[in-house]
């Protein structure tokens, strides 16, 4: 209760708090922004490997200023994931103060967890499914009824491909850390997740065939680590809450004993 107590401060100090929060992370944006646009086109070229290595090697845009806004984005996209630790630790540093002691050591490992989890979905994402989906999808190519049917995917919609497989990876590997949180908070229990495991199944698959193209693997390249999260986030939960058990329990033994 000391830590909360020293950390009181009128609401206008609150305010000036988080805009200075908020002009931190501006700034860090801005600058992440201005260094990933000079170097957007090598990692656009890191983006079209996947797309490279079974076997596309054109690219095209139609409109003119097309290649412009891709460059535009694809630094936008690279700065967001650049400067994330810096939006992670001010709204760390925000939220912290009005945090109990015990709260924070809970809180900071799931901080901690978000961009290791975001990192292995989006590593999935590349290395997995993206090269799955692209061979499924470029098939298609060959002659149908005499005329001959060619791939020419446009920069901005190759674009908008990568990025909805590595982002959308990448935050559906957030869910041991959203269940953890929601358990945590006490929205919902370990039970309550068990007795849903086949509801959290169905959802997988759901989410796998929003995100994915429609072909059976490189949906269930995404909807079988989830279930796997899904599991892990049980147990992980199950361990939280027998150390949670112990430290109360060794809280209650040493108060001293009224008569």
């Amino acid at each position: 209760m000391k830590d909360i107590d020293d950390s009181k401060m009128p609401l206008l100090d609150h305010l000036v708090e988080l805009r200075n929060r908020l002009l931190w992370c501006v700034a860090a944006l801005a600058i992440s922004f201005g260094v990933c646009f000079y170097f957007a086109e090598p990692i656009y070229g890191w983006l079209v490997q996947p797309l490279k290595n079974v076997g596309q090697d054109k690219l095209i845009y139609t409109d003119i200023f097309e290649a412009f806004f891709v460059q535009v984005k694809v630094g936008l996209f690279a700065a967001l994931m650049l400067s994330f630790p810096v939006f992670a630790t001010q709204i760390w540093r925000f939220v912290a103060p009005g945090l109990y002691r015990n709260e924070k050591k809970a809180f900071l490992p799931f901080l901690l967890m978000t961009p290791v989890l975001f990192a292995l979905g989006a590593s999935m994402a590349y290395f997995g499914a993206m090269p799955v989906a692209l061979r499924f999808l470029l098939g298609f190519e060959g002659t149908v009824g005499g005329v001959t049917q060619e791939a020419l995917p446009g920069v901005g919609n190759y674009l908008s491909f990568a990025t909805t497989f590595i982002f959308g990876f990448g935050v559906a590997f957030q869910l041991p850390v959203l269940l953890m949180l929601l358990e945590r908070a006490g929205i919902v229990t370990r039970d309550q997740l068990k007795a849903g495991r086949r509801y959290a199944i169905v959802g997988a698959f759901a989410v796998a065939a929003v995100l994915t193209p429609p072909d059976v693997v490189s949906q269930l390249l995404l909807a079988v680590p989830l279930c796997l999260l899904y599991e892990l986030a049980l147990v992980a939960i199950w361990f939280t809450q027998r150390r949670r058990e112990k430290t109360e329990g060794g809280a209650a033994s040493e108060e001293p004993e009224t008569a």
